[in-house]
This record gives C-alpha cells, structure tokens and sequence, in this order.
C-alpha cells in the first residue's frame, strides 16, 4: 500500500514503515492540522510503557505548546494503550494486549461544528 497522505493510514492496525519523503509529506499535513486545531488528544499503543512515553515526550519536544506532567508516575504492564490530552494535561495508560503499534493524533475544536479528525497509527518514532 502506497501512503502519501494521512488518510492512507486510516484503515492500518499498526503503523508502517516510512520512507523519509514519506515521514516529511505526512508531518507537513499533519503539522497543519494540528496548527488549525484548538487542542489535540493522542492516543499511543506500544509494546510497553516506557515506549509509550517516549513517544509522548517526542511529541512534547517537537511542539512546545504540548505538555505534560507526572509521567514518572504512569505505569503499566505488557502491551499499553497511553491516552494523553493537550486541554486537561490528563495522560493516562492501560495494559492492553493485542494492540497493533503506533501514534493517533485527534485534532479537536471547541467550535461543534467542527468535526475532529483522527490521523494514524504513526510510527512511535515519528516525531524524534
């Protein structure tokens, strides 16, 4: 499957393999829809915690305005699903076997005729 655009993502259990062009178009695309959003919920699953983490962190570092706390004190075993939300600060994670592995960004709007739009799974080292 040739992924171009975020949508081709959509129907993926687990996040692909990217080509660097193809890291740059997606990020591109989806850096605007985070930039026109009012706030952003992520949802990671990863094999273990500490992968779930990093990636939130990665995301943390890549835009300034998406921070969180208290990550030290999140915990979970096996396969996790981390929820993590940009208007709360609220992250929280859950084993959660049988999970495939990646990054979804949901971009929010406190206006409701905005519909929010939900991109991925990404690769958990998309944002490094």
């Amino acid at each position: 499957m040739e992924i171009n655009k975020l949508v081709d993502l959509n129907n993926l259990r687990t996040a692909p393999q990217l080509s660097k062009s193809q890291e740059k178009k997606l990020s591109e695309e989806l850096e605007l829809n985070i930039f026109n959003a009012d706030w952003i919920t992520i949802g990671i699953m990863a094999p273990c915690d500490n992968k779930a983490i990093d990636a939130l962190q990665s995301i943390s570092k890549k835009y300034s305005s998406i921070k969180f706390g208290n990550l030290s004190s999140l915990h979970a075993d096996g396969g996790v699903f981390l929820k993590a939300n940009q208007k709360t600060s609220n992250v929280f994670v859950r084993s959660e076997n049988c999970l495939g592995e990646g990054i979804l960004i949901t971009c929010q709007y406190d206006e409701g005729a905005k519909e929010s739009n939900t991109f991925g799974p990404l690769p958990l080292d998309f944002f490094k």
